[in-house]
């Protein structure tokens, strides 16, 4: 790139800027013509708006037409000691089950309210009243107390990452361990070893690396993954042991998406890379020129500076940057099947990791005979 040339090109523009957000769309522009992924630019001196904190109950809720009040249609479920996934209709002492009737809120009746959210505006970590009942009336109803939160993002993660760990138990006879990895940091990693461990004696895995926003551990999850037995332990009175441990000694399969970037891109990579199974989904992010932090500017801006990028281990290409991994097989999500709770890809990967299973099946032998140490 001709940086003095570029430079004198965008600095047109500089008399036309009004607001930080104009001079961030110019040098994002201008670092645009490295044409290549993490040439980030943000961040500056912006006026502060003034944030209106919406209370939320972790729940879904919908209007009954007849009688106007709201129902709780789900609630959703949560991990109450941490604070980022907590439910607040779950927990302890709370008197809320799906299919209540929220009649009132700290007293005023949901009935009247134009939308029953108004009434949860600045309640974030406040105690709120609810009035409930099973019934639409007056009549039998409950008081609870509840402590509403600022974002519901983290619920309806952990529930979706539920509800595919329980679909594909279910289509697979509790045989085939899945996990979702958000990131390859150390929330992501957290994520891997909360949900590998616990499902190490499974005969297969599906890791799904979909919408992973990148990191740098990658290598930790892979070498786990890639694990070969070496040996089988066996105890007295005691069932075998793969050794080394913390293995799944069956089939594995990787899901992928467009949004799986950065060491997204990279993990599903050194899986293809190590043959460890098919990459099931659409072609990733394609950006793996990375980067070491960001350089400050002035006004409290930033911007990346790309500096190391990685090639094949034959020298011929610079295989991912710009392009992305390949699936092995591609199933794209049509947006109306997923909003209906239809997800092709992983329907996919459950067909593909049963034949597998089907086709070589993972039979470790018995014990031999226990040596004889009288003689």
């Amino acid at each position: 790139v001709d940086w003095p040339k570029m430079r004198e090109r965008y600095a047109q523009l500089l008399p036309y800027v009004n607001h930080r957000a104009d001079l961030t769309y110019i040098i994002g522009e201008m670092i645009g013509e490295l044409n290549i992924g993490h040439t980030y630019v943000g961040g500056g001196d912006y006026p502060k708006a003034e944030r209106v904190q919406q209370g939320l109950l972790g729940a879904k809720i919908e209007r009954d037409p007849s009688s106007k009040y709201y129902r709780i249609k789900k609630i959703l479920k949560g991990e109450n000691w941490n604070k980022s996934a907590r439910s607040p209709l779950t927990e302890i002492g709370v008197d809320a089950r799906e299919g209540d009737y929220i009649l009132a809120i700290n007293g005023k009746p949901t009935d009247e309210m134009n939308d029953i959210y108004e009434s949860l505006v600045n309640t974030v970590g406040q105690q709120v009243t609810l009035k409930l009942n099973t019934e639409p009336k007056e009549s039998g109803s409950r008081t609870t107390v509840v402590v509403p939160i600022g974002d519901e993002h983290e619920l309806y993660y952990y529930n979706w990452v539920q509800e595919n760990i329980e679909k594909v138990s279910k289509a697979t006879d509790g045989k085939v361990a899945y996990l979702h990895i958000p990131d390859m940091g150390a929330g992501g990693l957290v994520e891997f070893v909360k949900y590998f461990y616990p499902q190490v004696r499974k005969e297969g895995i599906i890791v799904d690396v979909r919408g992973n926003g990148g990191g740098f551990v990658s290598p930790i999850v892979i070498e786990r993954l890639r694990r070969e037995l070496a040996m089988i332990d066996v105890a007295r009175n005691a069932a075998i042991n793969l050794d080394p441990g913390a293995m799944i000694l069956g089939p594995k399969v990787m899901l992928a998406d467009e949004f799986s970037a950065s060491d997204g891109d990279l993990v599903a990579y050194r899986f293809k890379k190590y043959k460890l199974g098919p990459v099931i989904g659409k072609r990733t992010w394609g950006g793996v020129v990375g980067i070491r932090g960001s350089l400050p500017l002035l006004d409290g801006g930033f911007l990346n500076k790309p500096e190391f990028s990685r090639y094949d281990t034959e020298g011929k290409a610079w295989d991912i940057e710009g392009r992305g991994v390949e699936p092995d097989i591609f199933v794209d999500n049509d947006p109306a099947r997923e909003y209906a709770g239809i997800d092709d890809q992983l329907n996919k990967a459950i067909e593909v990791i049963k034949e597998e299973m089907q086709k070589n099946p993972q039979k470790l032998p018995p014990p031999p005979p226990y040596p004889d140490k009288s003689k």
